[in-house]
């Protein structure tokens, strides 16, 4: 797959199919996304892969926390306020989610079946979580960690596989670390489903939007 073709084709994918993901395909997809750079050639990332049993026990465990309404606590905060302007974004294309699965948004039910769903990572038959060591400054280890996160996305892509970077997937790590062997002294940054995508499935198909580059470019002469 050409480059351009896949930085711009690439999308988050919410519905995958049940087909494991071969060992050998993932090790080829992280062999090449080593390649990722980072300050000083440091590559503070450590990746771990669930899957199999494991993935299940991580799976019914973090959607039984949100069920239960758990208060999420991730190692790393998620912002309590957005800008306007971000937060418009965001509440689009949760309107297009909410569309493609013909759920109206006064029906609560369903829409909490959805997100029951996404705190079990779309049924992904993998997930991958990104760590980082404690000690480290977490603003900046973050940088390394987004520049090989979106790496693997893309060659996951690129290799006719799909993926979703969730935050629902980090909620509560203390279910991780109850299944997962995260070592000790590691923060949990955030996780990537990963899997064969339903192609066909709406919610893999809505039109997605971007900002314009004149909307977010300043040009110094």
């Amino acid at each position: 797959m050409e480059l351009f073709q896949a930085v711009t084709s690439r999308r988050s994918i919410r519905k995958f199919k049940k087909d494991p993901v071969p060992e050998a395909l993932i090790r080829e997809i992280l062999d090449a996304a080593r390649w990722s750079p980072s300050w000083g050639n440091t590559q503070p990332w450590e990746i771990v892969v669930v899957s199999g049993e494991s993935l299940e026990r991580l799976r019914r465990a973090n959607q039984q926390r949100i069920l239960d309404k758990a208060i999420p606590e991730p190692d790393t905060p998620m912002p309590g306020i957005w800008p306007e302007t971000l937060k418009r974004r965001y509440t689009e294309v949760g309107k297009r989610v909410l569309t493609s699965l013909q759920i109206a948004r006064e029906d609560r039910e369903a829409r909490d079946r959805y997100t029951a769903d996404m705190f079990a990572f779309f049924d992904a038959p993998c997930l991958l979580l990104f760590l980082v060591d404690k000690t480290l400054s977490r603003e900046y280890a973050m940088l390394d960690i987004g520049a090989v996160l979106q790496t693997a996305c893309l060659l996951i892509h690129a290799r006719g596989l799909g993926s979703c970077i969730m935050a629902a997937s980090v909620s509560y790590p203390d279910a991780i670390r109850e299944i997962v062997p995260i070592p000790e002294g590691r923060a949990v940054i955030i996780g990537a489903a990963l899997g064969y995508p339903e192609q066909d499935a709406p919610i893999n198909r809505f039109v997605r939007e971007r900002a314009t580059p004149d909307e977010f470019t300043t040009w110094v002469r």
